[in-house]
Protein backbone atom coordinates (compact mmCIF):
# COMPACT_ATOMS: atom_id res chain seq x y z
CA UNK A 1 0.00 0.00 0.00
CA UNK A 2 1.94 3.20 -1.39
CA UNK A 3 1.04 6.35 0.91
CA UNK A 4 -0.71 7.98 -1.84
CA UNK A 5 -3.32 5.29 -2.19
CA UNK A 6 -7.08 6.45 -1.22
CA UNK A 7 -10.11 3.69 -1.87
CA UNK A 8 -12.39 5.55 0.18
CA UNK A 9 -13.56 8.14 2.13
CA UNK A 10 -15.47 8.40 5.11
CA UNK A 11 -17.44 12.34 5.67
CA UNK A 12 -18.57 12.89 9.28
CA UNK A 13 -20.80 15.66 9.72
CA UNK A 14 -22.16 16.55 13.28
CA UNK A 15 -25.77 18.28 13.55
CA UNK A 16 -26.84 20.13 16.68
CA UNK A 17 -30.14 21.73 16.00
CA UNK A 18 -29.55 22.68 12.96
CA UNK A 19 -33.18 22.55 10.50
CA UNK A 20 -32.23 25.89 9.81
CA UNK A 21 -28.92 25.96 7.84
CA UNK A 22 -28.95 21.43 7.85
CA UNK A 23 -30.49 21.49 4.30
CA UNK A 24 -27.86 24.08 2.60
CA UNK A 25 -25.22 22.06 4.24
CA UNK A 26 -26.80 18.58 2.91
CA UNK A 27 -27.05 19.89 -0.83
CA UNK A 28 -23.53 21.43 -1.04
CA UNK A 29 -22.48 17.80 0.15
CA UNK A 30 -24.25 16.10 -2.44
CA UNK A 31 -23.10 19.03 -5.22
CA UNK A 32 -19.31 18.16 -3.87
CA UNK A 33 -19.66 14.31 -3.98
CA UNK A 34 -21.31 14.26 -7.61
CA UNK A 35 -18.50 16.83 -8.95
CA UNK A 36 -16.19 13.48 -8.16
CA UNK A 37 -18.25 11.24 -9.55
CA UNK A 38 -18.10 13.32 -13.08
CA UNK A 39 -14.94 14.25 -13.06
CA UNK A 40 -12.46 11.87 -11.03
CA UNK A 41 -10.43 9.27 -12.46
CA UNK A 42 -10.57 6.14 -10.50
CA UNK A 43 -13.02 7.97 -7.83
CA UNK A 44 -13.41 6.41 -4.23
CA UNK A 45 -16.26 5.54 -2.48
CA UNK A 46 -17.91 8.11 -0.70
CA UNK A 47 -19.83 7.24 2.69
CA UNK A 48 -21.32 10.08 4.60
CA UNK A 49 -22.24 9.77 8.30
CA UNK A 50 -24.58 12.74 10.03
CA UNK A 51 -24.41 11.94 13.57
CA UNK A 52 -27.35 13.71 15.15
CA UNK A 53 -26.37 15.35 18.53
CA UNK A 54 -28.89 15.90 21.39
CA UNK A 55 -30.97 17.07 18.31
CA UNK A 56 -34.51 19.15 20.06
CA UNK A 57 -35.67 20.34 16.20
CA UNK A 58 -36.55 19.22 13.30
CA UNK A 59 -32.66 18.09 12.04
CA UNK A 60 -33.30 14.76 12.69
CA UNK A 61 -36.41 14.48 10.44
CA UNK A 62 -34.60 16.31 7.43
CA UNK A 63 -31.59 14.03 7.97
CA UNK A 64 -33.53 11.23 7.68
CA UNK A 65 -35.11 12.49 4.44
CA UNK A 66 -31.67 12.54 2.52
CA UNK A 67 -29.70 10.28 0.57
CA UNK A 68 -27.22 9.97 3.47
CA UNK A 69 -26.43 7.60 6.55
CA UNK A 70 -28.06 9.00 10.12
CA UNK A 71 -26.43 8.23 13.25
CA UNK A 72 -28.06 9.33 16.67
CA UNK A 73 -25.57 9.77 19.33
CA UNK A 74 -27.49 12.34 21.94
CA UNK A 75 -24.00 13.05 24.25
CA UNK A 76 -24.27 17.20 23.92
CA UNK A 77 -20.37 17.15 22.96
CA UNK A 78 -19.68 17.70 19.51
CA UNK A 79 -15.74 15.72 20.17
CA UNK A 80 -17.85 12.62 20.89
CA UNK A 81 -20.24 12.93 18.35
CA UNK A 82 -17.18 13.64 15.69
CA UNK A 83 -15.82 10.19 16.98
CA UNK A 84 -19.18 8.53 17.40
CA UNK A 85 -19.55 9.14 13.62
CA UNK A 86 -15.61 7.98 12.77
CA UNK A 87 -16.02 4.68 14.74
CA UNK A 88 -18.99 3.44 13.09
CA UNK A 89 -17.86 4.71 9.66
CA UNK A 90 -14.61 2.80 10.32
CA UNK A 91 -16.43 0.12 11.07
CA UNK A 92 -18.71 -0.44 7.87
CA UNK A 93 -15.48 0.01 6.02
CA UNK A 94 -13.67 -2.44 7.49
CA UNK A 95 -12.33 -3.94 4.35
CA UNK A 96 -10.65 -0.67 3.61
CA UNK A 97 -6.61 -0.48 4.67
CA UNK A 98 -7.03 2.22 6.67
CA UNK A 99 -4.15 4.23 5.18
CA UNK A 100 -5.99 4.22 2.10
CA UNK A 101 -9.23 5.25 3.80
CA UNK A 102 -9.62 9.66 4.05
CA UNK A 103 -11.45 11.02 6.80
CA UNK A 104 -13.51 14.56 5.38
CA UNK A 105 -14.97 16.46 8.00
CA UNK A 106 -17.63 19.62 7.94
CA UNK A 107 -20.53 20.65 10.19
CA UNK A 108 -24.29 20.74 9.66
CA UNK A 109 -24.11 24.66 9.67
CA UNK A 110 -21.91 24.72 7.11
CA UNK A 111 -21.67 24.42 2.96
CA UNK A 112 -18.70 23.00 1.26
CA UNK A 113 -17.86 24.34 -2.07
CA UNK A 114 -18.44 21.99 -4.99
CA UNK A 115 -14.75 20.79 -4.98
CA UNK A 116 -14.31 20.06 -1.35
CA UNK A 117 -13.79 16.49 -1.96
CA UNK A 118 -11.84 16.42 -4.79
CA UNK A 119 -9.29 18.81 -3.33
CA UNK A 120 -9.10 16.49 -0.72
CA UNK A 121 -8.61 13.66 -3.04
CA UNK A 122 -5.75 15.59 -4.47
CA UNK A 123 -4.36 16.39 -1.11
CA UNK A 124 -4.10 12.78 0.04
CA UNK A 125 -3.58 11.44 -3.45
CA UNK A 126 -0.25 13.65 -3.24
CA UNK A 127 0.98 12.11 0.16
CA UNK A 128 -0.45 14.10 2.92
CA UNK A 129 -1.86 12.72 5.97
CA UNK A 130 -3.53 15.61 6.94
CA UNK A 131 -5.58 18.50 5.25
CA UNK A 132 -6.45 22.33 7.17
CA UNK A 133 -8.96 23.70 5.23
CA UNK A 134 -9.93 27.03 5.81
CA UNK A 135 -13.48 28.56 7.02
CA UNK A 136 -15.19 32.09 6.43
CA UNK A 137 -18.63 33.31 7.75
CA UNK A 138 -21.89 34.12 5.68
CA UNK A 139 -21.23 37.73 5.47
CA UNK A 140 -24.85 38.23 5.63
CA UNK A 141 -24.94 37.34 9.78
CA UNK A 142 -22.09 39.77 10.35
CA UNK A 143 -22.45 43.78 10.85
CA UNK A 144 -20.68 45.88 9.56
CA UNK A 145 -17.58 45.96 11.68
CA UNK A 146 -16.91 42.29 11.67
CA UNK A 147 -16.84 42.16 7.97
CA UNK A 148 -14.84 45.52 7.57
CA UNK A 149 -12.43 43.43 10.13
CA UNK A 150 -12.52 40.00 8.20
CA UNK A 151 -11.36 41.49 5.40
CA UNK A 152 -8.84 43.24 6.78
CA UNK A 153 -7.53 40.10 8.34
CA UNK A 154 -7.85 37.38 5.57
CA UNK A 155 -6.22 37.14 2.46
CA UNK A 156 -8.63 35.45 -0.33
CA UNK A 157 -6.46 32.21 -1.63
CA UNK A 158 -4.18 31.89 1.17
CA UNK A 159 -3.85 29.14 4.10
CA UNK A 160 -3.79 30.70 7.55
CA UNK A 161 -3.45 27.77 9.50
CA UNK A 162 -6.25 27.62 11.79
CA UNK A 163 -7.79 24.67 12.63
CA UNK A 164 -11.67 24.12 12.29
CA UNK A 165 -13.93 20.79 12.55
CA UNK A 166 -15.53 22.59 9.39
CA UNK A 167 -13.10 21.76 6.95
CA UNK A 168 -10.85 19.22 8.07
CA UNK A 169 -9.07 16.02 5.95
CA UNK A 170 -6.91 13.32 7.57
CA UNK A 171 -5.89 9.52 6.41
CA UNK A 172 -7.64 7.19 9.03
CA UNK A 173 -4.28 5.21 9.95
CA UNK A 174 -3.20 8.58 11.75
CA UNK A 175 -6.23 9.31 13.30
CA UNK A 176 -6.42 6.16 15.01
CA UNK A 177 -2.39 6.16 15.50
CA UNK A 178 -3.30 10.06 17.13
CA UNK A 179 -6.23 8.30 19.55
CA UNK A 180 -9.18 9.34 17.52
CA UNK A 181 -11.56 12.73 18.45
CA UNK A 182 -10.91 13.62 22.04
CA UNK A 183 -14.20 14.10 24.37
CA UNK A 184 -14.36 17.55 24.41
CA UNK A 185 -17.44 19.62 23.90
CA UNK A 186 -15.38 22.08 21.93
CA UNK A 187 -12.08 22.23 20.36
CA UNK A 188 -12.07 19.32 19.97
CA UNK A 189 -10.26 19.37 16.81
CA UNK A 190 -7.55 21.91 17.77
CA UNK A 191 -6.42 18.56 20.31
CA UNK A 192 -7.02 16.16 17.75
CA UNK A 193 -4.85 17.91 15.15
CA UNK A 194 -2.25 19.07 17.88
CA UNK A 195 -2.13 15.19 18.74
CA UNK A 196 -1.70 14.29 14.58
CA UNK A 197 1.33 16.83 14.91
CA UNK A 198 3.15 15.33 17.23
CA UNK A 199 3.32 11.95 15.34
CA UNK A 200 6.85 11.12 13.56
CA UNK A 201 6.73 11.48 9.56
CA UNK A 202 3.19 13.50 9.35
CA UNK A 203 3.03 15.08 6.57
CA UNK A 204 0.28 18.25 6.59
CA UNK A 205 -0.78 20.58 4.11
CA UNK A 206 -2.70 23.90 4.39
CA UNK A 207 -5.08 25.10 2.12
CA UNK A 208 -7.42 27.69 0.96
CA UNK A 209 -8.51 25.82 -2.13
CA UNK A 210 -11.83 24.75 -1.08
CA UNK A 211 -12.82 27.22 1.82
CA UNK A 212 -15.80 26.23 3.71
CA UNK A 213 -18.85 28.53 4.15
CA UNK A 214 -20.23 28.49 7.96
CA UNK A 215 -22.37 30.37 10.05
CA UNK A 216 -21.62 33.99 11.12
CA UNK A 217 -24.10 33.60 13.75
CA UNK A 218 -23.17 35.62 17.32
CA UNK A 219 -24.59 32.95 19.85
CA UNK A 220 -22.70 29.80 19.21
CA UNK A 221 -23.10 26.49 19.98
CA UNK A 222 -20.45 26.23 22.75
CA UNK A 223 -19.23 29.14 24.76
CA UNK A 224 -15.81 28.98 22.98
CA UNK A 225 -16.60 28.11 19.54
CA UNK A 226 -16.19 30.43 15.84
CA UNK A 227 -19.08 32.62 17.26
CA UNK A 228 -16.96 33.71 20.29
CA UNK A 229 -14.40 34.56 18.07
CA UNK A 230 -16.42 36.47 15.67
CA UNK A 231 -17.61 38.52 18.36
CA UNK A 232 -14.69 38.64 20.81
CA UNK A 233 -11.63 37.79 18.95
CA UNK A 234 -11.84 39.17 15.09
CA UNK A 235 -12.37 42.96 15.75
CA UNK A 236 -9.39 42.87 18.33
CA UNK A 237 -6.92 40.90 15.96
CA UNK A 238 -8.13 43.62 13.60
CA UNK A 239 -6.08 46.17 15.83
Amino acid sequence: MTRSALEAILVVVPVHDEEALLPRCLNALSDAIAVVRSTVIDAPAITVKLVLDACTDASAAIASASEFSVIVADVNNVGEARACGVALGLQELGDVDPAALWISNTDGDSSVPANWLCEQIEIARRGADVMIGTVRPDFTDLNEAQRDAWTRTHVPGEANGHVHGANLGFRASRYLQAGGYPRLPEHEDVQLVAALRSLPGIIEEATDACCVLTSGRAVGRTPGGYARYLSDDLIASAG
